[in-house]
Order: C-alpha cells, then sequence, then structure tokens
C-alpha cells in the first residue's frame, strides 16, 4: 500500500511540474525562402499574420534549413543532426536508417518529460521513427485530446505553398488571374522575364498570403482556448523554394528559410533579446530540437546531436549573435543525383560542388512538370538567354563565392576575383575540416553505403573515416590547377581503392578536356574495371571530353547491375551524357536490366523520361514531395 502512495504522488508530482511548462507551436510552410516574404525581402507579399507574431516575439534574420528539399530537412529537424553524417542525406530514402545509438527523436523526449506531442501532419523522415514519438499523428491530431494541464507540442504543415501549387496546365494561366499583379512582381536576374515565370510569382505570392491567413487561424484556436500566453509559437519555412532554382538547390533561394517566434510575456526570460527583436545570429534546422528541449527544461544530449539550443536558460544573446555560420548539403533528389556542400559564413557563402558537370538543370520529373521549368528550358534551347540565366543550364565551377549582401540572388561568383581570394582559402579549409571531421558519408556512393552502412550510419562513418579524409583530398584535386593535380590525380586512378579510382575519374571530369591525358588509364578503366560505378565513372569522363563515345561500356554495365540504387547512379549519368554536351543517343533496352533492380522508384523515373513516358499523371499522385 505504501509503494503504491509513493508511486501516486510521484505521479502527481510530475503532472505538477509538467503542468509548469510552457507549451509549443510549429506553423511550417512549405516549400519557401525568406525571399517571397515582405517581412524579410522588400519585394516579397504581405504576411500581416506573420509580422503580428514578430511584434510579440523575434525575428531570427539568418535561419537556415541544413538541406533544401524536405525528407532531409525534416530529417535533420526530427533528430538535431547533419544527415550526411547519420546517413539521412538523400531524398527519399531507398533504405531507411536507424537512428544513432542512444538517442530518440526530440518529440519523443518531450513525451518522456510529460508532453502531449501531436503532428498534423507530415513526417517524411529518412531514419526509423522512435517509437512512442507521437501522441497522435493524423490529418485530424490537435492539441485538444491531451491530458488536462498537460502541456503539449503541436505541429501542422501548411501544402498551401508545396511546389504542386505551381504544378498547373498552361491554359490556366489564361483562365485564372491571380490576385497579385503579374506586372508588380519582381524576378530573379536568374529567370527569363516571361508571361509564365510572372503569372508563376504572382501566384506564388497569393499562395504566401493564403498561408499567413491559415497560420492567423491556427494563432485565434489557441486564443479561443485560453492558451496563446503560455504558448510558445514557431513559425518557419521546412527549406527553400519554390521558382526553379530555389527548392532542391543548394543556394540562399533554396536554405535561408523565415523563423518567427512568438514569446509569451509570462515566459520572455527564456529569450535573451527584448520581444520584437530581429537577431543577427545564425541558427539553423540542427539547433530546433534542442532549443525546444532546453525551453522545456529537459536534458539536451550535446553529445549525440549536432545543434544547440538559442533559447531557454543559459543561453546568452552575446553568444548567440556572435553565431555567423551555417552549413548546407544537397545529395540525391528523387532520381536526381548531385554533391554539393555549402558554408555561409557571416556575408559570404561557400558553394563546393564537388561534381561540377552535374549542371543544375539537369533533368529532375517532379520539377519539370512546373510549367516555369518548361518555359526556362525552352528558352535556354531557343537561345534567347542571356549569360547569367543560361547559366542553369551549364556546367558549374568547382567552387563559387558570393556575397550575399551585395548579391542576394548569388549570381556573380568571386571565387576567381584575387580581391577575394583570403575569404576563399578561408572558408574552403573550413568546409574541408567539416566534411572530414563529420565525417561525411556522401564520399562512398549511396549504393555502397545501402550495402554497409545504412545498419549503423555513425559507426561506419567513425570506423572508415581516415578513408573518408583521403577520399575529400583526392575531390580537392579539382580545385588546384591541372600540372598540380595530375600526378595525384593518376595515383588515385591506379590505387586498389575502388573508391579513390571513383573519385579520380569525377575529378578527371571536371576538369574536362584538361585532362585527356589520363585517357589511357580511363580507357582501360571504362572496360575492364571490376567495379561497374568506377566502369560508369572513366566511361562518363571519356563521354563528356569527347574522347570516346561512352555508350557500350555504359550500356554493358548497366545490364549487369543487380543493385537498383546502382542501377539509378549509373542511369543520372546517362541523362547527362545525353542531355548535356556533347550529347549521346543511348537506346536502352529495358528488358536487358535487371527486373529486381528496375523496381527501385529513382530507376523507374528515369527510364520513363529515357524511354518518352509521361510522367506528370503519375508524379502529381505523389504526396509529400
Amino acid at each position: 500500500m505504501r509503494i503504491l502512495t509513493s508511486l501516486f504522488v510521484l505521479c502527481l508530482s510530475v503532472s505538477a511540474i509538467a503542468a509548469d511548462k510552457p507549451n509549443f507551436v510549429w506553423l511550417i510552410s512549405e516549400d519557401n525562402s525568406i525571399h517571397y516574404l515582405k517581412h524579410y525581402f522588400p519585394t516579397g507579399a504581405e504576411t500581416p499574420r506573420i509580422v503580428e507574431l514578430a511584434s510579440h516575439g523575434l525575428t531570427f534574420q539568418h535561419a537556415f534549413s541544413n538541406a533544401p528539399v524536405c525528407s532531409v530537412a525534416r530529417s535533420t529537424l526530427i533528430t538535431g543532426c547533419y544527415a550526411p553524417r547519420i546517413g539521412t542525406q538523400y531524398h527519399r530514402r531507398a533504405v531507411s536508417v536507424p537512428m544513432p545509438a542512444g538517442l530518440k527523436m526530440f518529440p519523443a523526449s518531450l513525451r518522456d518529460a510529460g508532453y502531449y506531442t501531436s503532428n498534423n501532419q507530415k513526417k517524411d523522415y529518412n531514419a526509423d521513427e522512435t517509437p512512442g514519438n507521437w501522441d497522435a499523428s493524423s490529418g485530424s491530431a490537435s492539441w485538444r485530446n491531451r491530458g488536462e494541464h498537460q502541456p503539449f507540442f503541436y505541429m501542422q504543415s501548411f501544402t498551401t505553398t508545396h511546389e504542386s501549387s505551381l504544378h498547373f496546365d498552361p491554359s490556366v494561366m489564361q483562365t485564372e488571374k491571380t490576385k497579385t499583379d503579374p506586372q508588380s512582381v519582381k524576378l530573379a536576374p536568374y529567370h527569363p522575364d516571361t508571361p509564365t515565370f510572372r503569372y508563376t510569382l504572382a501566384r506564388y505570392h497569393d499562395r504566401i498570403q493564403q498561408v499567413d491567413q491559415q497560420i492567423g487561424e491556427v494563432v485565434d484556436q489557441l486564443k479561443a482556448d485560453g492558451l496563446l500566453e503560455n504558448t510558445f509559437i514557431f513559425y518557419f519555412g521546412d527549406h527553400g523554394g519554390v521558382l526553379p532554382r530555389g527548392k532542391g538547390y543548394a543556394y540562399e533561394s533554396g536554405l535561408h528559410v523565415p523563423l518567427v517566434i512568438r514569446i509569451p510575456e509570462k515566459y520572455r526570460s527564456l529569450s535573451a533579446w527584448e520581444l520584437g527583436s530581429r537577431v543577427d545570429g545564425f541558427v539553423s534546422f540542427i539547433d530546433f530540437g534542442p532549443t525546444l528541449l532546453n525551453l522545456a527544461g529537459v536534458s539536451v544530449p550535446t553529445d549525440l546531436v549536432d545543434g544547440r539550443p538559442f533559447l531557454g536558460a543559459n543561453v546568452l544573446a552575446a553568444a548567440i549573435d556572435q553565431q555567423n555560420s551555417a552549413f548546407g548539403y544537397a545529395d540525391r533528389f528523387d532520381e536526381k543525383y548531385d554533391l554539393v556542400r555549402t558554408l555561409r559564413v557571416g556575408k559570404f557563402e561557400y558553394v563546393r560542388n564537388y561534381q561540377p558537370f552535374n549542371y543544375d538543370g539537369l533533368h529532375n520529373n517532379y520539377r519539370y512538370i512546373m510549367p516555369a521549368y518548361q518555359d526556362w528550358l525552352a528558352q535556354f534551347k531557343a537561345g534567347k538567354l542571356n549569360e547569367t540565366q543560361s547559366a542553369f543550364f551549364q556546367a558549374r565551377t568547382a567552387e563559387a563565392l558570393y556575397d550575399v549582401e551585395a548579391d542576394p540572388h548569388e549570381v556573380n561568383n568571386l571565387a576567381s576575383n584575387p580581391k577575394y581570394a583570403d575569404t576563399l582559402k578561408s572558408l574552403r579549409q573550413q568546409l574541408q575540416q567539416r566534411v572530414k571531421s563529420m565525417p561525411d558519408l556522401s564520399f562512398y556512393p549511396e549504393s555502397y553505403l545501402a550495402e554497409t552502412a545504412f545498419k549503423n550510419p555513425v559507426a561506419l562513418g567513425k570506423q572508415q573515416q581516415a578513408s573518408i579524409g583521403a577520399l575529400i583530398d583526392i575531390a580537392d584535386l579539382s580545385l588546384l590547377p591541372w600540372e598540380k593535380a595530375a600526378a595525384g590525380v593518376r595515383a588515385a586512378l591506379e590505387s586498389n581503392d575502388p573508391w579513390q579510382r571513383y573519385w579520380g575519374l569525377i575529378v578527371c571530369s571536371s576538369f574536362g578536356k584538361q585532362s585527356t591525358a589520363m585517357s589511357d588509364v580511363a580507357t582501360k578503366l571504362a572496360s575492364n574495371d571490376s567495379n561497374l560505378l568506377v566502369r560508369v565513372r572513366a566511361a562518363e569522363f571519356l563521354g563528356l571530353s569527347g574522347i570516346a563515345d561512352p555508350q557500350s561500356n555504359i550500356l554493358q554495365c548497366l545490364s549487369q547491375s543487380r543493385s537498383g540504387i546502382e542501377l539509378g547512379l549509373m542511369l543520372n549519368s546517362v541523362v547527362l551524357l545525353r542531355d548535356g554536351q556533347p550529347g549521346y543517343a543511348f537506346e536502352i533496352d529495358v528488358d536487358s536490366l535487371s527486373p529486381e533492380a528496375i523496381k527501385e522508384e529513382s530507376v523507374q523515373r528515369r527510364l520513363e523520361y529515357l524511354t518518352g513516358n509521361s510522367t506528370a499523371k503519375n508524379n502529381k499522385k505523389r504526396k509529400g514531395k
């Protein structure tokens, strides 16, 4: 009886402590960067309800999604971890990876502390969900089913601004007028000034204003329930977007998101700034979960997560204001592969394109449903674009440097400007240190990670850290003049390690015709290497540089592959070689491919595109993009 009484008293104590804790609400607009809100950007849309939140709280000037696409961004949010460190960097997952040992998704930790957690309703994680993460997760989930006086965390995503809202039939431009005058909008300098782009941007401004009202409705519900002054309200975008070169691209347009936090008067001591302030310190998605834990008085597992709190006890304004860097990553987006890492430090953004020949406009089925994408490509093919507008469809530089304050749309690459040589060198070194110390798993192909690492990505990263560092060193040979890089490239091509050969060939493709001296060894690798991906990379280099026709060797590799992920990587090269320069026909016999491998969704998408089948109908049915 004494034991039961003690347990009852303990439960009452826990309930009393929990009842004193603040509530948290996250309101997330999908697919929009700061550039679409006048609260941040002078040419953006009016958002009075968001501005009202800001007047009772904080506006973060430098908040960043670490990835420019939803599943990777949301995996970063829910874990507090950099995706390339824990294996959640591919959108969307071919293999779901386990959470790092000992780490829970943060809503589960809030539940352990007595919180009611509900999600309406998007998840889209690339990691195995922690059991007990949500009390409720559905289109009807709310805070209203919690226990009496129980604190809560409620998250709601708004699809109003999602990319799919711009997947309209072009005839709509004649039949549906936008509230925003298309002639009043300001296009980014990299976009062509066409009726399609103007209509698309005006339509999106309308969507931003709609979601502003929807956010206001949730705030009104909280007020009606008597909860507003006990609740922290976070409004933010789940990543950038949404016009072309936004979502899916590691630029400011894909990474820099709005973040406004309403702070109740009774909890203003948990903010290090005066209410109504604009905060200049940098925060990113790795920090959001730790911040909620800290506000709730829950211990932050700092040894397991990469983020740190920016609100709550023991957070000093001076320390946050001094934070001036954010790390970003872009890998696979559905069937389109890339490998980009970014480092924003102060007003400069450094962009490292590890495979610069994979030009930004490389085909992605879902992206090209949007009429604006189709219009941009048509304008390029017709030769109607200027140099800035054409860059989207051309090979990139291995590294880029932008002064974001002077050049917010990042069209003026300062990497070759001697005036910025010291800045370039410093940011290059900082990013090199980041990817090595992480370590960044993406320097192995996704197919290899699926076979060897995805049962415990963090453990493999620690075990292979030195090997990953060696691959990064090979990749960075592309930053040297060819005459200084050549010896290292040849050593990589002659290595016993297939992934060193793989990266040596990527570096050759990055140099293009400068590296024709490697054609002898590359020709042998294309024909005889024991690793199919090495063979494809060798043929890719020979094809891109115009040394040899790559089709025969690549078609043989396609027919020999038994891995869907591996086949998807190969087909990315096929699309590059077919659609880019110099251009190859590539007639693929689908019947020659492994029946098991072509079940992979990314493979199906590439084959649909390469064989001329329409994908728009199927893609429009997909949710959560």
